[in-house]
C-alpha cells in the first residue's frame, strides 16, 4: 500500500466519522507558524494549539489533518534508527469538547484493523499492543471493551511514555500509544503484562509506536520535566489530540525495515547508488549515509518550499545544516560532484504528487538549494586549508591530537562537519579531542535550550489577556473604517498581571472594547496616536495582539490617572502616521510586483517591514542586483504610481484567493474560511494582506529605491522611501549634486565624467607616490644590511621600521637579504610599526637554511612578544601583531633564537 493510499484512507475514515460523527478535513498548515516556542511545526496538533489553549474557538468540534512536521533535536541519529527522521507527516484526529477516550480508541482501532477491502489499513491485531498510563484503569477498561483484547495485552507505562504536555503550564493529559510488534528479528520476546514504567531499550525497535492518543483533560500549573509536574485541576472541556506516523505505517504496510525505504524516499537512495557506485545494504556505515541523504534532501526541499532560506541562525541554520549533511554524506559515499541537482528532483517528483507547490515553485526551490551546495563546496575548500594549517601546528609541536576547540571552530564558524574533521585527521595520522568538541557543543546546546526556555515564558504572560477575551469577547477592531472611536477600558496589564490604575509617567497595556488602532502585523508597524479620557491623555507607544481576537495598546500616561474601568475614552490615530503607513505598505506591494516583472516570477517576498515613509522587502534571490535592474525596478514602480492604479480589498476563501492568483506569503497563517486580498492594477498585484492601504497607487507619491544588499544565502533586501520621505530623499540627492557641481565647477550632466577623471588622476598620483616611497625604502636597504650583527657566524638583521606597512616590509626584507655578504649565512627580521599595527617579516638565505635556520621558526619566536601570529616557509614568513610595547623584546629574541639553533 503506497503512502498516498494510506493518506487517503486515513482522511476518508475520519471524514466519515463512524459513531462519533464526521470530522472536518483541515489541510496541512505551513511548517512555519508564528509561535515563539517553535522553529517549525513539530507535531500534528501545533496548528490547533490556540483551540487547546482557549485562545480561539474553533468553527468545528471534530477535525482531522495530515500535517507536515520537522523535528531536528536528534539530527545526528538520523539514519541510525527507525525512529529518527527530520521531516515527517503526522496523521491526526482531534476533538474539541466532543468525543473523548472511548471515541478516540474505537476510531483508531477500527482504522488499523479493518480489512483493506473495507477501506481500513488491515494490520494484524495480534501484533497490536495498546499502552496506557500506569494506573489509568478507565483507559484499560475502554480498550478491552473496544477491542476485545485480554487485560494482559494492554501495556502499562509511566509518565515518560504516556503523559503529554507542552512543557509549560497549560493543558495536559494521559496517553495511549498503539504499539506494533515487528517480530523476534527486531528484539527479544516479552511479556506485555510485565512491562513498565519505561519501555526497555532492547524492545524499542520491536514494539514500534505507530499512534499516540492524547486524552487532554488536566490543567497543569507547573511543568518541571516530562515526569515532574503539578496538576491544578481539570480542563473546562476535555479534548482529544492524536497522531499516527504516516511514514511508520507506510514501512509496515510496504514490508520495509524503516522509513527510508518507503515509496516516497527510497528512489533518492536508488539515485544515490547510481551516482556513487555503491549499494545500499552492503555496508552498515554506508547505509546510514544513504539514509541521511534520503531524509535530508526531502526535509530541505520541504523547508525551502515553505519559505526557509539557508542562514547562520534559527530556521536558516537548520536548513543549512540539513543541506550540508546531505552533500557531505554523498562525499563520504565517494561522489564529489554537485549532488543536489541529481537528487532533489527525484524527491520533488515523489512529494510533488501531494504538495503541488514543490512543482509550481521548483525554480525558486532549486535555485536556493543548489546555490547553498555551491557555497558549501567552497567552504569545504577553505575549511580544508584551515584544517591543514591546524594539523601542521599539531605535528610541529610534537602532538598527535587536534584540540576540541579547533574542531569546534571548524564546525561552528566554518560549517565544517565533525565527521569530516575526524576523517581528515585520521588521514593525517592524528586524533581529535572529541570529548572537548562535544563538551563545547553541549555548552552551545545548553545556551540554546536556556534561550528557548526563556521564550516559552511568553505564553505564561497571556493569561490576563485570555481572561479579558473570555469575559468580554474579541475587540471590535475598526482600523479599516475610522481613525477615531469612543471606547471603554476593559483591563490594564503590567508585567502580565492586572492592575487597577496607571498614574502619570507609568507605562502599561490597555485593552479597549473597540479601537481604530492598527496592531503590528504582516510587516506593518503599529499605529501611533493618543487616547484621551476625562482628566488625562495617554500616548500610544505600541499596539499588539497578545491573543488572537484581542488588541492591546501599550500606553504612557502623559496627564491624569487612568483607572482600569475608565469609560468614555477617545482613541485617536495620528492621521499623518496612518497616511505614511498606508503609502509604505502599498508601496511594498508595488515593489514586490515590480520585482517579479523585472526579475521573473520566482522573486518572491520572504519578509517585509514598513512604517511611515519607509519600506524594506526581503526576497529570494541568489545574486546581487545590477544598477540597471535596480533602476528598472524603481521605474516600473513609479510608472505604476503614475498610472493611478486602483487599490481594492476583497474577502474570499483561501482556495478562491489562490485560484484568483493572490500570493500567500511564506510563514503567514490564514483563515481557511475568509481571507483579505489586496489588488493593485488587476492581476498585476494580488496578495493576501491584512494591512492598511491607499485607494489609488498615485497616493503613494513616489518610490525612491535606496539600495539592496544580501541578508543571508539566497536572500536579498531592497529598501526604499515613499511619500514625503521619498521626495525628501530625492531632494537631498539633488542638493548633494548641486554642491558637487559647485565644488568641481561643472554641469550636472558632466558630473560623473568629471569625478571619474579626478579618480583616474588620483590613482595615477598614488602610483607615482608609491614608486617614490619604494625607491626611498630601497635606498636605505644598503645601510640596514650594513648594520647586520654577527651571531655565531650568522649575519643577523633585526630592526624596527616606523611608518612602514606590510607590503613595503616584504619588499625591503627581500632587498636587505640580497645585500648581505655572499656566501655568508644571513637572516633578516623586520617589524614595520604603523600606529598600533605591526607587520612582521622574516627571511633567510640558502646558507642560513643549510644551518637549520627557518624564517617560519624565527617568526614564531617573535610573534608572542608582539601579541601576534603568522607563518610561511623556511625562506620567508610573514605575520602581524598589535602589541607595540613588545617590539624591542621581539627583536632581541631573534639573536637568541639564532644562537640556540647554530650553537657556539
Amino acid at each position: 500500500m503506497d503512502t498516498a493510499e494510506i493518506r487517503r484512507r486515513f482522511t476518508a475514515h475520519f471524514a466519515a466519522g463512524g459513531s462519533v460523527g464526521a470530522h472536518t478535513v483541515v489541510p496541512s498548515a505551513s511548517l512555519l507558524l508564528d509561535d515563539p516556542n517553535l522553529l517549525f511545526v513539530n507535531a500534528g496538533m501545533v496548528p490547533f494549539k490556540p483551540f487547546f489553549l482557549g485562545q480561539e474557538t474553533p468553527s468545528f468540534q471534530r477535525a482531522t489533518s495530515i500535517q507536515k512536521c520537522v523535528r531536528t533535536p536528534d539530527i545526528e541519529d538520523v539514519g541510525k534508527t527507525t525512529r529518527h527522521g527530520t521531516f515527517f507527516e503526522m496523521c491526526g484526529n482531534f476533538s474539541f469538547g466532543d468525543y473523548f477516550k472511548e471515541g478516540a480508541i474505537t476510531l483508531a482501532w477500527e482504522l488499523l484493523t479493518k480489512s483493506e477491502a473495507d477501506g481500513g489499513l488491515g494490520l494484524d491485531e495480534s501484533r497490536l499492543y495498546p499502552s496506557v498510563l500506569a494506573g489509568d484503569d478507565e483507559a484499560v477498561e475502554l480498550w478491552m471493551k473496544a477491542t476485545g483484547l485480554p487485560r494482559h495485552r494492554i501495556v502499562g507505562l509511566g509518565k515518560k511514555e504516556n503523559y503529554w504536555s507542552m512543557g509549560i503550564p497549560g493543558p495536559g493529559g494521559p496517553c495511549s500509544e498503539i504499539l506494533y510488534d515487528r517480530g523476534p528479528e527486531f528484539g527479544p520476546d516479552f511479556d506485555p503484562s510485565t512491562l513498565g514504567p519505561d519501555m526497555p531499550f532492547e524492545l524499542e525497535d520491536r514494539l514500534l509506536e505507530i499512534w499516540n492518543l492524547v486524552f487532554m483533560q488536566d490543567e497543569l500549573s507547573a511543568v518541571r520535566s516530562k515526569e515532574d509536574f503539578d496538576i491544578a485541576g481539570q480542563l473546562p472541556q476535555r479534548n482529544i489530540d492524536t497522531g499516527m506516523g504516516l511514514e511508520r505505517v507506510a514501512f509496515l504496510k510496504q514490508g520495509k525495515n524503516n522509513m527510508y525505504e518507503i515509496d516516497v524516499m527510497f528512489p533518492v537512495i536508488q539515485r544515490a547508488e547510481e551516482l556513487t557506485g555503491r549499494k545500499y545494504g552492503a555496508d552498515q556505515l554506508d547505509d546510514v549515509r544513504f539514509r541521511v541523504v534520503a531524509d535530508h534532501v526531502r526535509s530541505s526541499m520541504m523547508l525551502i518550499g515553505d519559505g526557509v532560506t539557508p542562514g547562520n541562525d534559527g530556521r536558516g541554520y537548520v536548513l543549512r545544516r540539513l543541506l550540508r549533511r546531505a552533500v557531505r554524506s554523498m562525499r563520504l559515499l565517494g561522489f564529489e560532484d554537485r549532488a543536489l541537482p541529481e537528487l532533489m528532483p527525484v524527491s520533488r517528483d515523489k512529494m510533488g504528487v501531494t504538495y503541488d507547490n514543490l512543482v509550481t515553485d521548483w525554480e525558486r526551490i532549486a535555485r536556493i538549494a543548489f546555490a547553498e551546495e555551491d557555497a558549501f563546496r567552497k567552504t569545504l575548500q577553505a575549511g580544508t586549508q584551515i584544517f591543514d594549517l591546524a594539523a601542521l601546528d599539531v605535528k610541529k609541536s610534537g602532538g598527535s591530537t587536534l584540540a576540541g576547540d579547533q574542531a569546534f571552530q571548524l564546525h561552528d564558524t566554518y560549517g565544517f562537519p565533525i565527521d569530516l574533521t575526524l576523517e581528515m585527521a585520521s588521514e593525517a595520522g592524528l586524533k581529535v579531542d572529541e570529548d572537548g568538541f562535544r563538551s563545547l557543543m553541549s555548552e552551545q546546546r545548553a545556551r540554546a535550550k536556556a534561550d528557548a526556555k526563556a521564550k516559552k515564558g511568553q505564553h505564561a504572560d497571556t493569561h490576563a489577556f485570555r481572561a479579558v477575551l473570555d469575559s468580554h469577547g474579541p475587540t471590535e477592531w475598526l482600523a479599516y473604517e475610522t481613525l477615531e472611536t469612543e471606547s471603554s477600558a476593559l483591563a490594564l496589564v503590567q508585567d502580565g498581571e492586572n492592575v487597577n490604575v496607571l498614574t502619570q509617567g507609568q507605562v502599561g497595556e490597555l485593552v479597549l472594547d473597540r479601537t481604530p488602532f492598527y496592531a503590528e502585523s504582516g510587516g506593518q508597524a503599529a499605529d501611533a496616536g493618543r487616547i484621551e479620557f476625562d482628566g488625562g491623555v495617554l500616548e500610544v507607544l505600541d499596539v499588539q495582539r497578545p491573543v488572537r481576537g484581542l488588541v492591546s495598546h501599550q500606553v504612557r500616561v502623559l496627564e491624569g490617572e487612568l483607572p482600569a474601568d475608565a469609560p468614555n475614552l477617545r482613541a485617536l490615530v495620528d492621521p499623518e502616521w496612518r497616511i505614511g503607513a498606508r503609502q509604505a505598505h502599498s508601496g511594498t506591494h508595488v515593489i514586490h510586483a515590480a520585482l517579479r516583472e523585472v526579475l521573473g516570477p520566482t522573486a518572491l517576498q520572504a519578509g517585509s517591514y514598513n512604517r511611515p515613509g519607509y519600506l524594506r522587502l526581503d526576497f529570494g534571490w541568489s545574486s546581487a542586483l545590477s544598477p540597471a535592474q535596480l533602476a528598472d525596478i524603481e521605474n516600473v514602480s513609479n510608472e505604476a504610481l503614475r498610472a493611478d492604479l486602483a487599490v481594492t480589498a476583497q474577502y474570499m476563501t483561501l482556495a478562491d484567493a489562490k485560484d484568483w492568483g493572490a500570493i500567500a506569503l511564506f510563514g503567514e497563517t490564514y483563515d481557511d474560511t475568509k481571507v483579505r486580498t489586496i489588488e493593485i492594477g488587476g492581476p498585476w498585484s494580488r496578495e493576501l494582506c491584512g494591512g492598511t492601504h491607499v485607494s489609488h497607487s498615485s497616493q503613494i507619491g513616489t518610490i525612491a529605491v535606496t539600495g539592496e544588499a544580501s541578508v543571508g544565502s539566497g536572500n536579498r533586501r531592497i529598501e526604499a522611501f515613499t511619500g514625503i520621505e521619498g521626495f525628501k530623499y530625492l531632494a537631498r540627492e539633488r542638493d548633494m549634486v548641486d554642491e558637487l557641481t559647485g565644488l568641481l565647477k561643472t554641469q550636472p550632466g558632466d558630473l560623473v565624467g568629471r569625478v571619474a577623471d579626478l579618480m583616474e588622476r588620483l590613482k595615477h598620483t598614488e602610483k607615482e607616490l608609491a614608486k617614490l616611497h619604494v625607491a626611498q625604502l630601497l635606498a636605505g636597504a644598503g645601510e640596514i644590511a650594513a648594520n647586520a650583527v654577527d651571531v655565531n657566524g650568522v649575519a643577523v638583521v633585526a630592526q624596527r621600521l616606523d611608518g612602514v606597512s606590510g607590503g613595503d616590509v616584504r619588499t625591503l626584507a627581500t632587498d636587505v637579504r640580497a645585500r648581505l655578504a655572499a656566501g655568508r649565512p644571513g637572516v633578516v627580521v623586520l617589524l614595520g610599526v604603523d600606529g598600533d599595527k605591526i607587520a612582521a617579516l622574516a627571511a633567510t638565505n640558502d646558507e642560513a637554511r643549510a644551518l637549520g635556520l627557518s624564517a617560519n621558526d624565527l617568526l614564531r619566536a617573535v610573534a608572542p612578544h608582539i601579541g601576534g601570529k603568522g607563518g610561511g616557509k623556511a625562506d620567508m614568513a610573514q605575520g602581524g601583531g598589535t602589541d607595540v610595547s613588545g617590539v624591542d623584546a621581539a627583536l632581541a629574541a631573534v639573536a637568541t633564537d639564532v644562537a640556540r639553533v647554530v650553537g657556539a
